[in-house]
């Protein structure tokens, strides 16, 4: 089976969860207009914002490879969305506080079939 162009699978690229954690938290919607690689990164980040996550956390996470998952993060990091701490001998990668949605907030995006039942006269 023939591999699609690097620039196709990086613009596909999500977030591998297994099934019970396929609902996980995403970054807020106003992040979430960067390049594919970058939302991918800050939704697992998200999804794993209390204990934060390293490189190799990121890499069997996601399905970008490591120049992607570096060059996301060096952009991420640029941006002020994501910060870096030393935590006994190892590297963690936290999302910004502004980037986590509130729990609470009950903005929150409407399933399809909630939009589609606001369309229809019942």
């Amino acid at each position: 089976m023939p591999l699609a162009p690097v620039e196709d699978r990086l613009s596909q690229s999500t977030v591998k969860r297994p099934p019970e954690e396929s609902d996980g938290m995403q970054a807020k919607r106003e992040f979430r207009d960067r390049d594919g690689a970058q939302v991918t990164v800050l939704d697992a980040l998200v999804d794993r914002h209390e204990e934060g996550m390293t490189v190799f956390g990121l890499r069997s996470r996601t399905d970008l490879d490591i120049d992607a998952i570096e060059s996301a993060l060096a952009e991420l990091k640029q941006a002020g969305l994501i910060r870096v701490e030393k935590e006994r001998g190892s590297t963690r990668i936290y999302p910004d506080d502004r980037v986590i949605p509130d729990p609470n907030d009950e903005e929150a995006e409407p399933s399809f079939l909630e939009w589609l039942r606001g369309k229809l006269p019942f």
